[in-house]
């Protein structure tokens, strides 16, 4: 009976309603747990479109997504809108979106139901942000953005769980965006009935565009968004090119290959080394400034590049090396989520949360369109330039590395001393 109560007291005590969203976070998760992996097999397999369609057509969530950032945070500050409409919103396209890939029968509407998508999940991620930064203060903020982080990944570890048995049981891919629909209604529930607007209006920003310009004029936000373009390429690249590397290049070797299910193993090893991870990490790095500790996770992602070359390079227990790999990398990537989102609020005025943290949603969406693209590239061409790839890739680290440097000076330079260990 002691273990419960000591796992309560182990938690943060947050006000009631971060808890209420980071419940209804990993339910909407969950269901996009379920089509995450096994949209582009249905659309192609079973639908028959081709695979450059169906990449096309995932590709453009990155379109409307990018337009959804825009918007939902410029309008999450807006005294007429606030975070709470702007999440409503977005769990309701989310779920239209869902209803048009689950009767979708050709090209057209596959594209019309990704768009939407992009549309929901764009609108999404700077309200939400916005949300867990009204109820927080920044002594505690890192470690709410942290628990969020791990609502996220539990959730996504359930749902393509649930998802691959629910497959293997009934074949019916349908229902799997039948589900994910009805995760976002259950969150636009949970929403509706359960989070009031966080916003406070009486110092809301009315002039939206002059919102938009006071942070593009922010000399410390446009430092930090060079930097986490770069953090959010890494996070690509691990979800990108490093499969196409242990299953192209890797499995070269005849004594060791890289199947389907050992890839899967390795990229499940990750996901729960981050669910593990989230808190004690961030409790440790609680201590460090948000760009020190921004500091450690870039050089876990250098160390990580490089044992990922040395998988390459292994003669024997290349799995072992892989594992090693993702192991340091997990560490890298839950050491950079939320001190990222609490750097961003640190330097954000109250009334223009929603547009810093939109112009940090549009990072990711610069991140996961330039991994893509160079890693698939480099994945493309010889043995020599896909293996020297890494080694670039901890090399760029170092830029990384010299960005946040000069980041910490210009705000030791802004703020006063007593006040800057926030950020």
């Amino acid at each position: 009976m002691k273990l419960p109560f000591r796992l309560l007291a182990w938690l943060p005590p947050f006000d009631r309603r971060v808890w209420i969203l980071m419940m209804g976070r990993l339910l909407s998760q969950v269901g996009t747990g379920f089509v995450l992996f096994y949209a582009a097999v249905f659309f192609v397999e079973q639908v028959g479109l081709s695979p450059a369609a169906v990449g096309f057509g995932i590709g453009s969530q990155s379109i409307s997504g990018t337009v959804g950032r825009i918007v939902g945070g410029t309008l999450s500050d807006s005294p007429r809108w606030g975070r709470r409409k702007i999440l409503l919103l977005s769990a309701a396209i989310s779920a239209l979106a869902d209803v048009v890939l689950a009767v979708s029968h050709d090209f057209p509407t596959f594209l019309v139901g990704n768009l939407l998508m992009g549309l929901g999940i764009g609108l999404y991620w700077p309200a939400t942000e916005a949300v867990v930064a009204d109820l927080t203060q920044p002594h505690n903020r890192r470690e709410a953005y942290a628990l969020n982080r791990l609502a996220d990944s539990i959730g996504l570890g359930l749902g393509v769980v649930f998802g691959g048995w629910l497959i293997a049981a009934t074949g019916l891919f349908r229902l799997l965006f039948v589900i994910d629909g009805i995760s976002f209604t259950v969150f636009l529930a949970v929403i509706y009935f359960s989070v009031p607007e966080t916003l406070n209006r009486e110092h809301a920003e009315p002039h939206l565009l002059q919102g938009w310009v006071a942070a593009l004029r922010d000399r410390p936000l446009l430092i930090f968004t060079l930097a986490n373009i770069l953090f959010t390429t890494y996070l690509a690249l691990l979800n990108s090119a490093l499969p196409l590397y242990l299953t192209q290049f890797v499995s070269e070797t005849p004594a060791q290959t890289f199947s389907p299910t050992v890839l899967s193993a390795l990229f499940a090893w990750y996901i729960g080394l981050c669910v593990l991870g989230q808190m004690p990490v961030v409790r440790v790095l609680g201590r460090l400034a948000h760009s020190q500790a921004l500091m450690v996770a870039a050089s876990l992602w250098a160390v990580g590049f490089g044992l990922v070359w040395g998988t390459g390079q292994a003669t024997q227990g290349h799995a072992l090396w892989a594992g090693l790999a993702l192991a340091v990398m997990a560490v890298a990537t839950v050491s950079y989520n939320p001190s990222a989102s609490a750097l961003v609020i640190g330097l954000a005025p109250d009334a223009l949360r929603g547009v810093y943290l939109s112009i940090n949603s549009l990072c990711w969406a610069a991140g996961y369109f330039i991994g893509p693209t160079l890693g698939g590239w480099a994945m493309g061409q010889s043995r020599f330039v896909a293996d020297g790839f890494w080694l670039t890739a901890a090399a760029s680290v170092a830029g990384v590395m010299l960005i946040l440097l000069y980041l910490q000076r210009q705000i030791n330079q802004i703020y006063q001393s007593n006040h800057w260990r926030q950020f």
